[in-house]
């Protein structure tokens, strides 16, 4: 058997083209990168006002059924009339922080107020969450919710787009903070999991009960 013969070490000048082609990809690597990076934010600021207008004309399609409800909304629809919107912002101050809050007041024109839309957000297991939730004129009851923009597990956490499954929160009181629970309902207050999504099912119930206790006393008192 023939020894190993040890390898010649690399010439310097090949080894300063190495060295020199990888300073060069790096630099590639690196424009590429900021290329990339300004593209994204070029779409962003031009899609973004787009994005958010269309979210304030599905806030604004979604507030006779989040009041009335959809059977209700539908009959409204095909007589051709319309609830009065009126948008109006609620600053709540937490914590020496203040926020503010997109609410829309629906009203009627002979019954007056027949209640609110409230546009909350917070985290959800993927991202963030954004819902609208109606409540009924002095803020004591849930009259609807609707999620406006989720990316939550698809399959899973996504469901809380459904309508059976956000058709729990509807007429439930506001005097308790809701609780997601994974077995039976046995509790007025309390909401049914989704399974396998426990977490999502939860922040949309904390975004929730945020809001109520942000704004029910304000809005009970206009």
């Amino acid at each position: 058997m023939k020894p190993i013969q040890p390898m010649e070490p690399m010439p310097p000048s090949m080894m300063a083209r190495l060295k020199d082609n990888k300073i060069i990809q790096a630099w590639l690597v690196l424009i590429l990168a900021i290329c990339f990076g300004s593209s994204l934010a070029g779409i962003q600021l031009t899609l973004g006002p787009r994005i958010e207008e269309n979210k304030i004309n599905e806030t604004r399609e979604k507030v006779p059924e989040l009041i009335l409800g959809a059977a209700r909304a539908q009959q409204l629809a095909e007589t051709e009339k319309a609830l009065e919107i009126q948008p109006t912002s609620v600053a709540v101050t937490k914590n020496g922080r203040q926020t503010a809050y997109s609410v829309l007041e629906a009203r009627d024109p002979e019954k007056g107020r027949l209640g609110w839309v409230v546009k909350a957000g917070g985290q959800g297991y993927a991202d963030k969450i954004e819902l609208l939730l109606g409540l009924d004129p002095s803020a004591e009851e849930i009259s609807g919710i609707f999620v406006l923009e989720q990316k939550e597990t698809p399959g899973l956490g996504n469901k809380i787009t459904e309508e059976d499954w956000r058709g729990q929160f509807i007429g439930k009181d506001t005097d308790r903070p809701l609780e997601v629970v994974k077995d039976r309902v046995d509790e007025e207050n309390e909401i049914s999991a989704i399974t396998g999504a426990t977490i999502s099912s939860r922040a949309v119930a904390t975004i929730v009960n945020t809001a109520v206790a942000d704004l029910k006393g304000k809005l009970a008192a206009q």
